[in-house]
């Protein structure tokens, strides 16, 4: 019997799935790893740490789950998160810590490259708004205020490119991931020029371009001793968890749009063509040649619940999150829609889209002397979902959207899923398997090993589990409510600025 492995290395932890053949679940793992905050605008993780935790969760699954049914890897399809920059030095070694998704100290350079004419043709030529965010303007960053290492520097990978590496000894990048640096032509499908050229790189210190369904070369002996594999297990490079959680969701090529929320979030939809903001607010991430998600992300989501649920939350069992959460869940349920005239921005990591803005902060606006820590409870989660709301509606603006699907651990929550159909005002869907990333990798190596014929196919096969239907009166108070957000978010950046500055 074989099997599919697919490996996910998300902002706080990897998660190891196995399927049969036709799809089914074999067995799960997890394991956790820290980002570190050292100051503000800072956000960076131990790019071995998450090697070693990804060895330790992948041997496990395969001692407990694989090797005892008998059961031959077929091959293991790679995903991750984006935006991350590692650098090496000319012997593949890390030169300190990865920089995540929400590390926001190349403001400067982002504010730079925006207000020149370049703004305008990178942005059209990568897809990739211009935020701190980005690779590139990370890679300008260092150049600048880190010239040691800069200098040092062999390679500049992501998270995904470097784990690959020190299983396979090769350095490759695919299409969505090589999207998502700021410094891919996804017209031309090759590193852009000027991209190189602010970034103040050559294209040899980036890896080598490679199509999603491509094998990330032969597993290294030494693992494939310790994994118990073969040297025909196909390692496939995959695509970014973003991606492969649209594929997942069954969202290919339609009218509906996927909302992803684990720690950030976004909203995405998928087609052929570009989406083309005049704002510069939509990113659009190639796939496969002439398929295109595009979409927002925000650096809101669960892990702005987490924050709330460890500085104000009851812990019944110590450093138990889960249960704490689900206990504030159940008090945010007791109060009604609104929560009482209490809004929340919840930007503790700056944002991203729709505002594009490094240095927006969290705020509580509205607070009276009836306010109780429900009211703060169910404000936080409104304040997160009334973001990603702002997101959905300025995709609107490019392509008409008739439903949504929602995955990942907070959006599957039923009381939040359906807030979710009451803010949009628009029926929302979950796929039997919640974990939509997993099953897009999976749907992926299956498509590459010829189970499907396309990946418009393999989509076809998601199953709907569940459904939920607005409320319009619920969705008319939400919309007064997000009204005075947005105008809060957009009035206050001047405040945002110098509260940052001070920081």
């Amino acid at each position: 019997m074989k099997c599919i492995i697919t490996i996910e290395l998300g902002t706080n932890a990897v998660r190891i799935f196995a399927f049969d053949l036709n799809g089914i679940t074999i067995g799960s793992m997890k394991g956790y790893y820290p980002t570190f905050h050292s100051q503000p605008d800072y956000s960076e993780q131990d790019p071995e740490q998450i090697f070693i935790t990804m060895l330790y969760v992948l041997k496990n699954l395969l001692n407990e789950k694989i090797h005892p049914k008998k059961y031959k890897v077929a091959s293991v399809c790679f995903t991750s998160s984006m935006h991350s920059t590692l650098v090496v030095d000319k012997h593949g070694i890390p030169l300190g810590n990865a920089f995540t998704w929400a590390d926001n100290r190349a403001k400067k350079e982002a504010i730079e490259i925006k207000a020149s004419p370049l703004g305008d043709l990178m942005y059209n030529s990568t897809g990739t708004p211009l935020h701190p965010m980005s690779p590139m303007l990370k890679i300008a960053w260092m150049k600048k205020n880190d010239t040691q290492k800069f200098q040092q520097a062999g390679k500049f990978l992501s998270i995904k490119s470097y784990v690959v590496h020190q299983l396979t000894g090769e350095y490759i990048i695919d299409y969505s991931m090589a999207c998502a640096t700021g410094m891919l032509n996804i017209h031309k499908i090759a590193w852009e020029p000027e991209a190189l050229r602010f970034a103040g790189i050559s294209s040899d210190k980036l890896p080598q371009l490679m199509p999603v369904f491509a094998t990330a070369g032969t597993l290294k002996k030494a693992y494939q001793n310790s994994f118990g594999l073969s040297a025909d297990t196909k390692i496939l490079i995959g695509s970014s968890d973003g991606c492969m959680a649209t594929l997942g969701a069954g969202i290919w090529n339609s009218d509906k749009a996927t909302i992803t929320i684990e720690d950030s979030s976004a909203v995405r939809v998928v087609g052929n063509k570009i989406l083309h903001d005049e704002k510069k607010r939509i990113f659009n991430y190639l796939i496969t040649e002439n398929c295109f998600v595009s979409g927002g992300p925000s650096n809101s989501g669960g892990g702005t619940f987490e924050w709330f649920s460890k500085q104000f939350g009851d812990f019944a069992a110590a450093y138990d999150i889960d249960s704490c959460m689900n206990s504030l869940l159940q008090e945010a349920a007791k109060i009604p829609t609104g929560s009482g005239g209490l809004l929340f921005l919840p930007y503790l990591l700056g944002e991203r889209a729709p505002i594009w803005n490094p240095d927006a902060r969290g705020m509580y606006f509205g607070i009276n002397i009836k306010h109780e820590r429900q009211h703060f409870i169910r404000a936080t989660i409104e304040g997160i979902l009334y973001e990603i709301y702002s997101i959905g509606k300025m995709l609107n603006e490019h392509k008409n959207i008739s439903a949504l699907s929602v995955n990942g651990s907070f959006a599957s929550i039923p009381f939040c899923t359906q807030m979710i159909a009451d803010i949009f005002n628009k029926p929302v869907y979950i796929t039997k398997n919640a974990n939509s990333v997993s099953i897009g990798a999976y749907l992926l190596a299956a498509t590459e090993m010829g189970i499907f014929k396309t990946l418009d196919e393999a989509a076809g096969q998601i199953e709907i589990a569940k459904s939920y239907s607005p409320a319009e009166n619920h969705h008319n108070t939400y919309m007064k409510y997000f009204d005075i957000f947005e105008s809060l978010s957009n009035k206050l950046g001047d405040e945002f600025a110098k509260i940052a500055e001070l920081q």
